[in-house]
């Protein structure tokens, strides 16, 4: 004797486990991993176990379920691109040994940084306190905003145009 719970959930687990194969195979094709589908049919078997199909027709489970494998494997594809944009080592960079600062480097890095400093000492007093107070302090910008009584999307023009001078800088190219 089933429940009423579980009575409206067989139809919607059953649709999901019969055809599984399609299911990883739609899946598969928008991660782009076969792993990573298999993955994504697990959640929506989760997903589909706390659900009910009481409102759905009979022959619209199959693309209820076909739904659900889709949207989840778009989102899994949009957080591994999201993770993949904000890795900043790879592998190699993990296997290489790290490398003994020399004098001529320790020279050249004193020497970029005296010009990042001579070209924020060459800013406006609030471009080089937004700049300052975001790059190296972490500061939010509607915070640092706030603190200067102007808009965050000018703070954002502020530190865009210090980082740009200072790149110039840096770079050694004449400033407008």
């Amino acid at each position: 004797m089933q429940d009423t719970g579980t009575a409206g959930l067989a139809p919607l687990l059953q649709t999901l486990i019969s055809n599984r194969a399609g299911l990883v195979k739609t899946a598969a094709s928008i991660t782009g991993c076969h792993s990573r589908a298999e993955d994504v049919v697990q959640d929506a078997f989760l997903r589909v176990s706390a659900m009910s199909a009481e409102a759905l027709p009979g022959n619209a489970l199959l693309g209820y379920v076909f739904r659900i494998v889709r949207n989840l494997a778009i989102d899994h594809y949009r957080k591994q691109a999201m993770e993949r944009k904000y890795v900043v080592c790879d592998e190699q960079d993990l296997n290489r040994a790290p490398q003994l600062a020399t004098p001529e480097t320790i020279n050249a890095d004193r020497q970029t940084l005296g010009s990042v400093d001579h070209a924020l000492a060459q800013l406006p007093t609030r471009t080089r306190y937004a700049f300052v107070m975001y790059r190296v302090h972490g500061k939010q910008q509607k915070d640092i905003a706030a603190e200067l009584g102007v808009s965050p999307t000018l703070v954002n023009f502020m530190v865009r145009d210090a980082l740009l001078h200072c790149k110039k800088r840096v770079l050694g190219e004449p400033c407008a």
